[in-house]
């Protein structure tokens, strides 16, 4: 029986609140101290637990997802895994070469060219510049930047980064492959590109991978098992599908927006309204963020008046979480008249019958004037709002591409179609009727 590729056992990282990890050793010298002369240190009552106790196995050429709300320690796992950080407990042993995509840039050398960055992460894999070389056009060719190969990359875009960084990681063939999330930057036609390398690597080439994403969707496609964490602590290990439908429910509650990130959207809005709550509902009138192509979906949104304004709308678009596409956008009036200080309330914009088909959504939605010439308050990624999930049992590949499905009747210019009486003609059209 072979070992397993990567093995975690009891890990755990802790971090210190508002301390700089270069004073750690004098802060520990001045606890001592303290409690040597009975006082209590600020530091030990500060201490945080971005992990505690997480444990699992990985065997070789197997994907595994790690799935959790903002904040639940995935990012903090993989960089422990990936050797930017020291584990405060447990240990993590990973047999085989090690390739990670974790924030833009990580693992390039801002002074060094395209082309010097490609050589160094390659021998940073234990690869012998022969085998760099060989691989080289294929990294150039697939990130796209052949005219840039020789420029610092401290020059580089954030989807130039991501670009060369994915093609470094997919080409020189680590035996195990970390990916967290940078597939959200980049134009719809390199993520589609990633995809399909991801979806190669996953199935046919036998690596090992541990992906975090918030696409359930790519989830679903890339890996047959997933690890939940909640709060730093692992909650679950089991079949994809279980594990996506207990993270699903962990949404299953209003959220609280009052203070969530509220520095960030004051900086970019006026702040006379402020969204308070949040909530997706299906057709039963319960919180749900998961549905299924044909049902009602309905989002409930709390807002807050802290100065008088003239009314208040409510702008929402629904996004495509992988390529950044707007599917469709709502306007809706919650006031037309002014309204005071102190003013609470809330507004439902219902979706009958709605015709989204199989993937995922997430929301963008602001509070402003009619006019859209202000706005007070925004929700986008500054904010840990859930992505709306439709899900299908349909097998039909093909009506699972795309975001929406729409009727439409088949009109055959047969021979004999006038021989059909109107009620025969209606029959046979709508007969024909259905999604595409």
């Amino acid at each position: 029986m072979s070992l397993p590729a990567v093995a975690i056992e009891g890990l755990g990282k802790s971090y210190r609140l508002g301390e700089d990890t270069s004073t750690a050793r004098m802060v520990d010298s001045v606890g001592g101290l303290l409690r040597r002369l009975g006082l209590k240190s600020r530091a030990a009552a500060d201490t945080f637990w971005a992990l505690r106790d997480i444990s699992f196995d990985v065997a070789p050429g197997e994907a595994v997802a790690i799935l959790g709300q903002n904040g639940a320690g995935k990012s903090t796992l993989l960089k422990v895994l990936s050797r930017i950080t020291t584990p405060t407990a447990g240990r993590a042993v990973l047999r085989g070469r090690l390739g990670s995509l974790l924030e833009v840039g990580t693992g390039f050398h801002p002074e060094l060219t395209g082309r010097e960055n490609i050589f160094l992460n390659g021998a940073i894999l234990g690869m012998s510049r022969r085998d760099i070389a060989r691989r080289f056009d294929d990294i150039v060719a697939f990130s796209g930047i052949e005219r840039f190969i020789d420029t610092p990359v401290k020059r580089y875009s954030s989807g130039m980064y991501v670009r060369l960084a994915f093609g470094v990681a997919a080409h020189l063939e680590p035996e195990i492959l970390i990916v967290d999330e940078v597939l959200a930057v980049g134009d719809s036609g390199f993520q589609r590109k990633c995809m399909q390398k991801l979806d190669q690597i996953t199935s046919g080439e036998g690596r090992t991978v541990l992906f975090v994403s918030h696409n359930l969707q790519a989830v679903r496609a890339f890996c047959k098992r997933a690890i939940l964490l909640e709060s730093g602590r692992q909650v679950m290990d089991g079949p994809v599908e279980d594990v996506i439908a207990r993270y699903l429910r962990s949404f299953e509650e209003p959220r609280d927006l009052r203070n969530t990130n509220l520095a960030d959207r004051d900086n970019r809005t006026s702040g006379e309204v402020r969204f308070a709550s949040f909530e997706a509902i299906d057709n039963r009138g319960t919180v749900n963020w998961n549905f299924s192509p044909g049902d009602d979906i309905a989002f409930r949104f709390g807002y807050e008046v802290m100065r008088s304004v003239p009314g208040v709308t409510l702008y929402l678009s629904l996004v495509s979480p992988i390529d950044g596409q707007i599917v469709t956008t709502l306007k809706a009036l919650v006031e037309v008249n002014d309204i005071s200080a102190g003013t609470m309330g809330k507004t439902t914009l219902r979706l009958p019958a709605s015709k989204f088909r199989p993937g995922q959504l997430s929301i963008y939605a602001c509070l402003g004037d009619s006019r859209g010439e202000r706005f007070y308050d925004v929700l986008d990624r500054n904010v840990d709002v859930p992505l709306i999930t439709i899900t299908s049992e349909s097998t039909d590949l093909f009506l699972r591409q795309g975001h929406m499905s729409v009727d439409f009747v088949v009109e055959n210019g047969r021979p004999d179609s006038d021989s059909l009486t109107g009620a025969e003609t209606d029959r046979e059209r709508a007969h024909q009727t259905g999604d595409l």
